[in-house]
């Protein structure tokens, strides 16, 4: 089946590798839609949607731009008219993937319109720049993009070139082939009801277990990666509608964020569940520890990160680039308000389960960042803060148990049914 797929380029300058780019897809059969970002000159090869039209979607004028020396207002009209005009085929049916290749600003330009579409439409950007540690991380944002690195700068066509940009075809034809559309992704799910699970490493028994748990339900497991970009996204399709529930066992990128952790997660997270009413259940883990690696910057004389990440903590260090830093019992009290004030807000059914005997894999009696003290302090300040309404459920067990995890999911399942028959 044809597929339709934009390419993202700036055709006064790359028309020839677009060309050659375009005559490869079109060789597998499907259609090929040129969106021009150019605002240096005219194009060398004709586009389906020109810089001119993406620039008066932008509210800019090409003619005027194309004289303006601040190129961040310059790039910010032609991201803004791309991406009205990348949503425009999506809603008629005619965007099945998206693919784009360049240095730094091409990156950042196609990527900002990668990041517009929904999880499942293929998206795959071909790179010289994505090595660069400061720019990575948002060039992916928290969407599905594949990139891949192409070591040189993409100009001509010396054979490395072309080999580039032939795998590149490759891949984006390769992915709308097997998908591309998040309807056809997620028709199949919906059979099912769909329940988001944050877990990390120091949970990983807990929530093996309310996976297999919910799946002899007939229930969909959806895990997210506790890591501060993967939590983030999950709080995206939360707030998009995709999830009837949420087990947040790792709400942690909450008190990364308050904290200044490398997991945080941003400032929305614990809220889009509440804002939707669908039910969850929350547990403290991850709050135990705060995410501070690489050991490396002690050495660079980083005074706020020794003071507040490392001295007089309890730590544990796998190795050089992962630190975890026990959390002070102030810092918990601190967390556990603005957990509360997150809670408090949510319009549908919540239920708060603490494991008195320990929070992760790291806290338990004998294990590095083992504190009851610590612990108790969030509970209680929490138990001053929460909303009545909210049940908090004390359990005399560590959070990696089965049992425990047997008893989220009942919880959860009660709330669930709850939620259900409030809503007829």
């Amino acid at each position: 089946m044809q597929k339709k797929i934009v390419i993202v380029s700036t055709l006064d300058t790359k028309g020839s590798e677009v060309a050659f780019l375009k005559t490869l897809i079109q060789e597998r059969g499907h259609q090929v839609i040129l969106l021009d970002i150019s605002t240096g000159g005219e194009p060398s090869i004709p586009p389906d949607i020109s810089a001119n039209e993406v620039a008066k979607a932008g509210r800019g004028n090409i003619e005027e731009m194309r004289t303006m020396k601040d190129t961040a207002k310059v790039s910010s009209i032609m991201v803004e008219g791309a991406i009205k005009k990348v949503k425009t085929l999506l809603e008629k049916g005619e965007l099945d993937g998206i693919f784009s290749f360049g240095g730094a600003s091409n990156t950042t330009t196609a990527t900002a319109i990668m990041k517009s579409l929904p999880f499942g439409i293929a998206k795959v950007m071909l790179s010289s720049t994505v090595a660069m540690p400061t720019s990575t991380a948002g060039y992916f944002g928290t969407k599905d993009i594949a990139i891949i690195q192409s070591v040189v700068d993409i100009v001509g066509f010396n054979p490395l070139v072309k080999d580039l940009l032939k795998r590149g075809a490759g891949a984006i034809c390769g992915m709308v082939e097997m998908g591309g559309s998040p309807i056809s992704l997620f028709e199949p799910a919906q059979k099912k009801d769909l329940i988001a699970l944050t877990e990390f490493k120091f949970s990983e028994e807990c929530c093996f277990h309310i996976r297999h748990l919910l799946e002899e339900k007939g229930v969909e497991v959806i895990p997210f990666h506790a890591q501060g970009i993967g939590d983030k996204a999950m709080e995206e399709l939360i707030g998009e509608g995709l999830f009837q529930g949420v087990m947040d066992i790792v709400p942690a990128g909450v008190s990364e964020e308050l904290l200044g952790g490398n997991r945080a997660a941003g400032p929305n997270r614990l809220e889009n569940a509440g804002r939707l009413g669908i039910p969850q259940i929350i547990t403290p883990c991850g709050f135990d520890m705060l995410s501070c690696g690489p050991l490396e910057r002690g050495d660079r004389g980083d005074p706020l990160w020794v003071s507040k990440n490392i001295k007089n903590r309890k730590l544990f260090i796998p190795d050089a680039f992962r630190v975890q830093a026990r959390t002070h019992p102030q810092e918990l009290r601190e967390i556990a308000r603005e957990v509360a004030r997150k809670l408090n807000r949510a319009k549908g059914p919540i239920a708060i389960l603490i494991p008195l005997k320990g929070w992760s894999s790291l806290d338990r009696e004998g294990m590095p960042l083992y504190d009851p003290v610590g612990d108790r302090a969030f509970l209680d300040e929490l138990k001053i803060h929460i909303d009545p309404k909210i049940p908090i459920v004390e359990l005399d067990l560590h959070l990696n148990t089965r049992e425990f995890a047997q008893e989220a999911v009942n919880q959860f399942l009660n709330l669930y049914g709850e939620n259900q028959r409030r809503r007829g």
